[in-house]
């Protein structure tokens, strides 16, 4: 019977993934947006209103927007909780961990991704009505781009990445140092870890102002190189590359920006 739950709880899990991905196709869809992010010209058209126009425009409204980026934190980070759900159900067997305990995990961590959804919706509102991003989520200067490239690779050499990310790459040790049991135990642990995964990782969901928020390629990419952060292998060992790489992805863009006068 465990086996049974096991297998339905797992197969649950990855369904919520897939649908997430198809509700963020859909949208895109919808918004005349290929995969890359680039608009047709319908979504040209949208990109280019004014979010102070005197009709209704989902994408400058909190609530339309809020769901759309709590969807997407669904479909980028549940797929990064793998290694970890893996770790709690190791204590499964050697502790007293239970199922429940491993919704809690879930739970909590997804609860911390949702307050950050809507924390960047609050500050993707802030950037369009400031004139800073388009409609679409797009940055309007390559100023601002460069900017974003620079910061968030910078990031990735600081002493709070190390650390959120020694979290989030050994969950057990986690486990192990703040063990709680049943439900609420393990929402108070997925809580926990769902504060460093912010901490980790909220650069690469603030690149989405960089191609737009709505851009398939970019969700894919960012959600490739968190999963690989966070494998046990590898995941120390990308950190700081992809550092690099977004910094030398800035200075290039601030570079083409001071020779072609932009």
């Amino acid at each position: 019977m465990s086996h049974v739950v096991r297998s339905g709880l797992w197969l649950a899990f990855f369904a919520a993934i897939l649908l997430s991905w198809w509700m963020m196709y859909a949208m895109s869809v919808d918004m005349d947006l290929d995969w890359i992010g680039r608009p047709g010209e319908m979504g040209q058209r949208m990109a280019a209103m004014d979010p102070r126009m005197p009709m209704y425009m989902p994408m400058a409204n909190f609530g339309p927007l809020f769901a759309m980026w709590a969807i997407m934190m669904a479909a980028m980070m549940f797929p990064t909780m793998v290694p970890t759900l893996r770790s709690y159900e190791d204590l499964m067997a050697s502790a007293d961990g239970t199922r429940a305990g491993w919704l809690g995990v879930l739970v909590g961590y997804f609860v911390v991704w949702v307050a950050f959804a809507a924390l960047i919706t609050g500050v993707q509102l802030a950037l369009l009505f400031g004139g800073v991003v388009d409609m679409l989520g797009i940055a309007k200067s390559p100023w601002f781009t460069a900017a974003l490239l620079l910061v968030v690779g910078g990031f990735q050499f600081t002493r709070a990445k190390e650390i959120c990310h020694g979290v989030c790459h050994s969950p057990m040790m986690y486990f192990l140092g703040h063990w709680k049991t049943g439900f609420a135990g393990g929402m108070r642990m997925g809580l926990g870890l769902g504060v460093f995964c912010v901490g980790c990782c909220w650069g690469f969901m603030a690149l989405g102002f960089v191609g737009g928020v709505m851009s398939l390629l970019w969700m894919g990419a960012a959600t490739f190189f968190m999963v690989l952060e966070k494998l046990p292998q590898i995941g120390h060992k990308v950190t700081k590359p992809m550092g690099v790489a977004l910094v030398v992805a800035g200075l290039a863009v601030a570079g083409n920006a001071l020779i072609s006068g932009g």
